[in-house]
């Protein structure tokens, strides 16, 4: 069966357009310093509380960079409070108890998902002082909307 010649064009087109929209994307994400994940880290949620250094959660400068370990569960974050250093690199590592939550830094590149039984992290300097929010971006259930914390950058 014979192709139009316009059929072609439209053709070269669409495919032409479709590179292009993946090669914007892809850049796009590099510059921005978005990463694939690392290696998987599995807990047990029903353990958490037992399980170093997440039944401590808090924040733990390490001298050349800072780890924050931060547990998501019914509508709150512990810790909810989050003091940080300006020009450190801050790993935050975060597990849920219960449901799958979110914890998303607002004008940031920090959006991590948090799903019962494993842990994840996220790497970010913070360039400039700040307040930052704290939201969950997975319905969690009826308290979904007061699940916020606060990161302090100084």
């Amino acid at each position: 069966m014979p192709v139009h010649r316009y059929e072609k064009w439209w053709l070269t087109f669409g495919i032409g357009t479709l590179a292009v929209f993946l090669a914007v994307l892809g850049l796009r994400a590099f510059a921005s310093g978005h990463t694939p994940p690392g290696s998987v880290l599995t807990v047990d949620p029903e353990l958490i509380d037992t399980i170093a250094p997440w039944n401590a959660p808090g924040v733990y400068d390490r001298g050349d960079r800072v780890d924050v370990y931060l547990v998501g569960q019914a509508f709150s974050y512990a810790p909810n409070r989050i003091e940080v250093p300006v020009g450190k690199p801050v790993t935050f590592h975060a597990v849920t108890k219960d449901v799958v939550h979110s914890f998303t830094i607002v004008g940031t590149t920090v959006n991590m998902m948090l799903i019962p039984g494993y842990a994840n992290e996220a790497t970010y300097t913070f360039k400039a002082p700040g307040r930052y929010l704290v939201l969950c971006n997975e319905y969690c259930g009826v308290g979904h909307q007061f699940m916020q914390a606060e990161v302090i950058a100084q």
